[in-house]
């Protein structure tokens, strides 16, 4: 049966990638694509590799299940960014007024002289 019908990857063909060694979808899509076009192959995917269980990886790097958890180191902060140079003091500036619109008059009519 067809897990992605993207790339045309078979259920057998995930197995057998997952026997080789492969546990993640991740892997599996490096192997075969598959998971890579349109991901609804990818929780199929998960399905037939489990929860680990069976994965090959696993059991070559810890056989007994017995290995420590491994430490790790807590994030050490940034040192402070040194703090900006004071800028000087801005000159005193009269605010700004606004002033009424200037509206053109019309001349007086000339009186005729007498």
């Amino acid at each position: 049966m067809f897990v992605c019908s993207c790339f045309g990857i078979t259920e057998q063909q995930v197995k057998q990638h997952a026997d080789s060694g492969r546990c993640t979808p991740r892997q599996i899509a490096s192997a075969c694509k598959a998971g890579t076009d349109c991901g609804s192959c990818v929780k199929r995917i998960q399905a037939l590799l489990g929860r680990g269980a069976g994965c090959t990886t696993r059991d070559r790097l810890d056989p007994a299940g017995t290995a420590e958890p491994v430490a790790v180191p807590e994030p050490v902060a940034a040192p402070a960014a040194p703090a900006a140079p004071a800028l000087p003091a801005a000159p005193a500036v009269a605010p700004v007024v606004p002033f009424a619109p200037v509206v053109p008059v019309a001349p007086a009519a000339r009186q005729p002289a007498a």
